[in-house]
């Protein structure tokens, strides 16, 4: 799923941190690099814990990475979600607020419960937030409404 460009507040935002790998309970990989990203201490906790009840209350793996995509940003996106363990059942939300894109993919077991049109969905409304300048918020509610589609284990 390709939610395309996002908004242009992304643009101003402080320098980003990246997932060291993908499929992580955190949303950065070293808390040196906490204070220079994009998130404030109460953010990341928030991220961590949308993403430990999503993984729990569904019983897949839901990671995200933040930063740059190679070209074409899918296929680097599919590269991310294979080095998560089990990948058949994760689902990773790729954003590269620098490039203004944004890639769900979803493992082979997983789109079974959350369907294009869902991870679809769930991009426009994480697009949206990212345009009005909440990169946290927009992360939180598309791991939500994704965990939502998958429903409960």
């Amino acid at each position: 799923m390709t939610a395309g460009e996002l908004g242009h507040a992304a643009e101003h935002e402080q320098p980003l941190t990246t997932l060291d790998h993908p499929g992580g309970d955190t949303v950065v990989g070293q808390p040196a690099t906490v204070a220079d990203g994009p998130f404030s201490t109460r953010q990341l906790l928030r991220l961590d814990e949308a993403l430990r009840s999503a993984d729990q209350q569904t019983g897949l793996t839901f990671s995200v990475y933040i930063g740059e995509l190679d070209a074409p940003t899918r296929e680097s996106a599919e590269k991310l979600h294979k080095q998560i363990d089990d990948s058949d059942h994760a689902i990773l939300i790729a954003i590269s607020p620098n490039q203004r894109k944004l890639e769900i993919v979803t493992g082979n077991e997983a789109r079974k419960r959350v369907t294009d049109r869902d991870a679809k969905l769930a991009g426009l409304s994480m697009a949206a937030a990212f345009a009005g300048g909440d990169l946290a918020g927009g992360i939180l509610s598309g791991i939500d409404q994704l965990a939502s589609h998958a429903g409960r284990r």
